[in-house]
């Protein structure tokens, strides 16, 4: 199980990575990089959750809280 969440863990650190070149490749150049719209489907993601109300704002927050790290509370799980 440590080798999966590992392998995972390092693939979205990855990825984590390289969104913030892509969004500058794009805003730099007005190319898309990787075929990937991120600007376009990040503008999309935040004009859905708006438009969804008290919904949107839970699912913002559901979203946060597998990208926030947790140090003392993971542990003791």
């Amino acid at each position: 199980m440590n080798y999966l969440t590992g392998f995972f863990g390092g693939l979205v650190a990855i990825m984590m990575a390289i969104i913030p070149v892509t969004i500058l490749w794009s805003l730099l150049t007005g190319n898309v990089i990787f075929g990937m719209d991120i600007i376009g489907n990040f503008m999309a993601m935040v004009n859905a959750l708006g438009n969804a109300g008290f919904v949107g704002l839970i699912a913002v927050v559901f979203v946060m809280y597998f990208f926030t790290t947790c140090e003392k509370q993971c542990s003791k799980k």
